[in-house]
């Protein structure tokens, strides 16, 4: 074997790889943004078909969206502040995004009491309205699977077990909470549009 041969052996790249759990965060991402575009796509085509009411959505929409855009913010905010070893300022920004998850979750229930008083059921022979409680609702599960994240990585913070030597979790966290902020906004504009 000669030197050129050896040194080609030696110069092989390293495969590139990335954390498991990192891996199936994003396929399940990918797998909840295939069911919202499917369900999105959904109804633009039976929208088009007709028979199609419509109803103002609820204020307390408008309130959900800014709630969960501030805490999109204050988990970064709280992700740079683990970056810094700030874990005071971590422990603060992971309690507020927390608690203004679950105000999210709060205002959407409340949203839906406004759809009911204004007379907007989920059933009621027209599938308007039953969209908009299917796209709010199945997106209000997943905001409980990431407030459950949040508390995880809230307590993880309290035991000092998020700093800048060990930031997977947070990373993770703050990934998924940011998803759920631009999914959220996503379906609010989408709503806003296809009345």
């Amino acid at each position: 074997m000669n030197m050129a041969e050896l040194k080609i052996v030696e110069e092989a790249k390293k495969p590139l790889s990335m954390n498991p759990k990192k891996f199936a965060l994003w396929l399940f991402i990918v797998s909840v943004c295939m069911i919202f575009a499917s369900m999105t796509s959904a109804y633009i085509v039976r929208q088009a078909e007709g028979n199609w009411q419509i109803f103002e959505l609820p204020p307390l929409f408008w309130i959900s969206s800014g709630l969960i855009l501030v805490s999109s913010i204050t988990m970064h905010w709280a992700y740079l502040a683990a970056k810094r070893d700030n874990l005071e300022m971590v422990k603060v920004g992971m309690s507020i995004t927390t608690v203004l998850g679950i105000a999210f979750l709060v205002a959407q229930v409340m949203a839906w009491g406004e759809l009911v008083e204004n007379n907007v059921y989920f059933t009621g022979g027209n599938p308007s309205a039953s969209f908009v409680y299917v796209l709010s609702g199945l997106h209000g599960v997943h905001i409980v699977g990431g407030v459950a994240f949040l508390l995880i990585t809230l307590i993880a913070t309290f035991r000092f077990q998020v700093h800048s030597k060990n930031m997977n979790l947070i990373e993770m966290c703050t990934t998924f909470w940011h998803f759920l902020d631009a999914l959220w906004l996503y379906l609010f504009v989408f709503l806003l549009i296809n009345r």
